[in-house]
């Protein structure tokens, strides 16, 4: 394994995420404190107010972990947080089937390290946390996964019917052993296949909800690296957000111009990443599922239910369980409920939290330390040798293929084959003069006969030139392919880290490789400014 990297600006990332990473001052008035100094994190660690809740909250983790499935293997990270000075580094994703892609996998990473490296440097128990987003309902977003195959690129996905309800608490049906079938069909069979899919299958099993099924996977790859798998839709969770959640629709207003003020500074020179609306929580419908919230006037509404304020505050702290929050929402009750010194964010969560920071003093908070995830882009050995014999680098095979064929042909239109074949004949004409002359003194019958010579040789000239030209073609052809296989293997739907299954390469390389990366990471300063690449 050995790695390099180039830059964000190689590759498509926004204008905010490569402005955060190379300039972090220029951010300041969108984001509270600069992820890349390390004395400003050291000033943050001391001044992170312990949740009021804490004990509460370890034993409504407690209870969640056995409804999970992953008690017996969490004891050791929960026993870690109980501590009185812990802080905690988080991560979350949405429940994507499998893992979801690579950078599920990447923030999971990133969380542990960081938090590894900041608990040596602050002398007090720092837990990496991973927070199952599992308030989301839309299935269709995580029912998929994304396999490279030479040429082409395979979406693969899995065949369930969504109930309008969080994905979490949906079940999985009997057409995941089609969905297994067809994902175990599309990649090469392996050392690893067996072992993969007996893991697989375990996990993603008839009758378990699909939250159930992340987590035994995320914990079978990351609970013997210390990660605390922590979520929200549980119902003695749920209890102690009532307060955060009425207070969204009582300071809703406040909470409105705090998030669009922000947002459009943001739009001034940047981008804003979600929608700011009026209200940040769903109401979760027992038949009509998860509904947002809508503020009319002095009422609000959910579906066919329409309710007054004080009304819709009594259902809340009456039943919190019945209400989710929205994407804004969703850190503030994470960091209601943990110690959190950082939040590891992609590009995309990164420009969210930048519409946010006048958000958090609403609810008594400040916004944590935004640390963007390590970005990574994996070459094969295979895929390396290939890579030599062609002249882009890496990153250049973002391009569309299109761009890379034309950039490659106009190179190879650059031999002047009809220059080097025309001088050669030219020569030989030039050449020929003299012998043609004595031979004409000597025989003048015979000058008929030499301009057949000089004739055929200027025919097995153009000959030659054929054969070189199809030869040519042939070459061009097979580095067009190899262009082709390339750009499948790295960029196969957009950056290989957004679009590829961590299943491709644990079928290869087995169900360890993870932890590996992981370690080998540990080796040296952790750079999360440019793009790694690790050749396998």
């Amino acid at each position: 394994m050995s790695k390099s990297h180039c830059s964000f600006q190689q590759l498509p990332f926004s204008k905010l995420f490569n402005t955060y990473v190379e300039d972090f001052s220029i951010l300041s008035d969108f984001y509270t404190v600069n992820p890349f100094n390390n004395e400003s994190v050291k000033t943050k660690a001391d001044t992170i107010d312990k949740s009021e809740n804490k004990k509460e909250f370890i034993k409504g983790l407690d209870e969640y972990h056995r409804y999970l499935g992953i008690s017996k293997d969490q004891k050791r990270q929960l026993s870690k947080f109980s501590e009185e000075d812990s802080l905690v580094i988080v991560t979350g994703q949405q429940l994507g089937v499998y893992g979801g892609p690579l950078f599920t996998v990447y923030k999971t990473i990133t969380t542990i390290l960081l938090a590894r490296k900041w608990e040596k440097e602050l002398g007090k128990p720092v837990v990496p946390v991973f927070w199952l987003a599992d308030e989301d309902h839309d299935f269709e977003e995580i029912a998929s996964i994304g396999i490279p195959d030479y040429d082409a690129f395979r979406s693969i996905g899995l065949k369930q019917e969504s109930n309008g309800q969080p994905v979490s608490v949906q079940q999985i049906q009997a057409t995941i052993k089609e969905f297994t079938q067809n994902v175990k069909s599309g990649l090469p069979e392996t050392d690893f296949t067996d072992a993969l899919f007996t893991m697989l299958e375990e996990y993603y099993s008839e009758g378990k909800s699909h939250v159930q099924a992340f987590a035994q996977l995320i914990n079978s790859w990351f609970a013997g690296e210390g990660l605390l798998i922590v979520g929200s839709n549980f119902e003695p969770i749920k209890r102690l957000l009532a307060e955060t959640f009425s207070k969204s629709i009582s300071k809703s207003d406040e909470i409105f111009k705090s998030l669009n003020l922000k947002s459009v500074e943001l739009d001034k020179e940047f981008h804003r990443q979600v929608v700011v609306s009026e209200s940040n929580l769903f109401y979760l419908d027992p038949s009509q599922g998860r509904l947002k919230l809508e503020k009319n006037n002095d009422t609000w509404i959910a579906g066919s239910l329409t309710l007054s304020e004080e009304k819709l505050v009594s259902m809340i702290e009456k039943n919190p369980e019945n209400f989710s929050p929205n994407v804004f929402l969703r850190p503030v009750i994470q960091d209601k409920l943990l110690p959190t010194l950082g939040y590891v964010a992609g590009p995309g969560e990164l420009s969210y939290y930048g519409q946010m920071k006048n958000l958090y003093p609403i609810f008594d908070l400040e916004m944590p330390i935004i640390f963007p995830r390590l970005s990574i882009t994996f070459i094969e050995s295979g895929i390396e040798r290939i890579m030599e014999k062609l002249p882009f680098e890496m990153c250049s095979y973002n391009q569309r293929i299109e761009d890379l064929v034309a950039a490659y042909v106009d190179q190879t239109n650059t031999k002047d084959i009809e220059g080097v074949f025309s001088n050669w004949k030219d020569a030989i004409t030039e050449i020929a003069e003299n012998p043609n002359e004595f031979i004409k003194e000597i025989d003048p019958t015979l000058e008929g006969t030499t301009g057949k010579v000089v004739a055929g040789f200027s025919n097995e000239i153009d000959k030659l030139k054929g054969k070189v030209y199809r030869s040519l073609k042939q070459q061009e052809q097979t580095q067009l392919n190899r262009i082709a296989k390339i750009k499948s293997q790295l960029f196969p739907n957009g950056l290989q880290e957004r679009s590829v299954t961590p299943i491709f390469f644990m079928n290869k390389y087995g169900n360890e490789i993870w932890t590996n990366i992981l370690k080998d990471f540990e080796k040296e300063d952790l750079d999360l400014t440019v793009h790694h690449i690790i050749t396998l």
